[in-house]
């Protein structure tokens, strides 16, 4: 696949970065909506949880999937595959007025994860070296951005058009982009053909629903109850299993040789973590921010007004991406992560301090965005340094998909504490404020052991891969 101008760099840049942002959105979409879905879909606030859950349980399937498949046959073909999925979702969610039409069409939409790994792998095939740092830099801190973004978004489009309004924008956005990708992305396929891992990706496909059924419906299920151990339990019979399977294929689902490279298995290390700590960030400020002011800590402020205090976060992510790459390219990625990693403890450190008003959370959040886009921005610049262009989109993918573990085991802990941790104000029961304390010392302990990862990747190690008579070179 051949190097684009300067000027269509520049455009294909933008529309994934776009793709990677509307993809991510697709994770807080429903969140300002979840009280209020009971009443509209006439179902329980349990059942209504599965419209978060459908989604996390799809693109966790579908991102290794895809991500592979991408490689193989062609990478601009599956993200028009995730997008196209992801507008019939939206409309039939939209269209279907039913909750079992807005259950399928959240599993649909759940196909856009696999945008964010396959659209870097695109700009690396694409772009010139020099270019490749800061777009996929920025590609990747999407992820975090449009959690930032998503809740206010979301929050505004309901209050002002109402519900089904949410899944409109996102079919329209995704009928865009999708526009946009076969007008501008090559349909050339950089990777190499070979039969599909279809065992593989079966048993993978299980562990990850056992995996995350079994997080996710933790604190609801309870974690002793026999749901949540036979969950885990064939989480684990089927990683046993499946592992020792992929070692032995020859054209594997998730190459585990390439994976267990150092560079690439510390930085996954770091992501699981990373995705782990910075899901707090997004869940607790919301929280914190609308508690009444009568349990001596809350603000009593409304949904929308409480998810527009999230908007200065992603802002500020969308800055500091492209300096994070600059900052890798003069330092090496080993100390970017770790400076990540270190000022998100910090961070979270202040916010166990430091919550007295409105303006000490906001900047608090802030804090933990800089270090969280710093994260996101380095760790595909630290994988795609040694693995071959066949294996780009399959191993960020890996990656991609560590993270959305950990965000998933920050959502248990989050339901776990706020349950567990209790006060009654009024003849009324909320979380405690030491709830929130614990929720950002353990986030804390997460990014430093994140640190800890990063602390222990070779220094500056100059990667070069030649794949089809390339050479890609990246100093990590």
């Amino acid at each position: 696949m051949g190097r684009t101008t300067p000027a269509s760099g520049t455009t294909i840049t933008t529309l994934l970065s776009l793709a990677g942002l509307v993809a991510a959105l697709q994770t807080t979409l429903v969140i300002p909506l979840l009280p209020d879905f009971p009443e509209i879909l006439d179902v329980s606030a349990g059942a209504a949880t599965w419209l978060v859950t459908i989604t996390l349980l799809t693109g966790a399937v579908a991102t290794p999937i895809v991500s592979r498949s991408a490689d193989m046959f062609g990478k601009r073909r599956m993200m028009v595959l995730s997008l196209a999925m992801m507008v019939v979702g939206s409309l039939i969610a939209a269209l279907g007025g039913s909750y079992i039409a807005v259950l399928v069409g959240r599993a649909l939409q759940g196909f856009s994860s696999a945008l964010i790994p396959v659209a870097m792998a695109v700009l690396r095939d694409l772009l010139p070296r020099e270019k490749v740092a800061g777009a996929v830099a920025l590609t990747s801190a999407t992820m975090g951005i449009g959690g930032a973004l998503g809740l206010p978004a979301a929050g505004i489009l309901y209050d002002t058009l109402g519900w089904a309004s949410v899944f409109y924008v996102s079919a329209a956005a995704g009928v865009l982009l999708l526009v946009g990708i076969l007008v501008t992305v090559p349909a050339g396929a950089s990777g190499t053909r070979g039969r599909f891992d279809l065992v593989g990706a079966v048993l993978l496909s299980l562990a990850l629903v056992a995996l995350l059924l079994g997080i996710s419906k933790g604190p609801v299920w309870g974690w002793s109850s026999p749901q949540t151990l036979v969950s885990l339990g064939a989480a684990a019979v089927v990683l046993a299993i499946w592992v020792p399977y992929e070692l032995r294929v020859p054209i594997p689902m998730v190459d585990l040789r390439v994976s267990s490279r150092r560079p690439v298995l510390l930085t996954n290390i770091a992501g699981l973590f990373v995705g782990f700590a910075a899901y707090a960030n997004t869940l607790s400020t919301t929280q914190q921010l609308q508690l009444p002011e009568i349990t001596g800590f809350g603000f009593g402020l409304s949904a929308a007004t409480a998810g527009l205090c999230m908007v200065p976060g992603g802002l500020t992510m969308l800055v500091v991406s492209p300096l994070s790459a600059r900052m890798t390219a003069r330092f090496g990625g080993r100390t970017t992560l770790l400076a990540a990693g270190l000022l998100m403890t910090v961070a979270y450190g202040f916010r166990m301090i430091f919550d007295d008003t409105v303006a000490l959370i906001v900047i608090g959040s802030v804090l933990v965005s800089i270090g969280n886009a710093m994260a996101f921005a380095t760790m595909p610049a630290l994988i795609m340094a040694v693995v071959p262009l066949t294996e780009t989109a399959a191993a960020n993918g890996v990656n991609s998909l560590l993270r959305t573990i950990g965000s998933s085991g920050m959502s248990a802990v989050v339901a776990a504490l706020v349950a567990g941790l209790t006060m009654e104000a009024a003849g009324t029961v909320f979380p405690a404020h030491s709830a929130f304390v614990a929720m950002f010392g353990i986030a804390g302990a997460a990014t430093f052991s994140a640190s800890l990862a990063a602390m222990f990747l070779p220094r500056h190690r100059p990667s070069t891969t030649r794949v089809a008579g390339a050479s890609v070179e990246a100093k990590a």
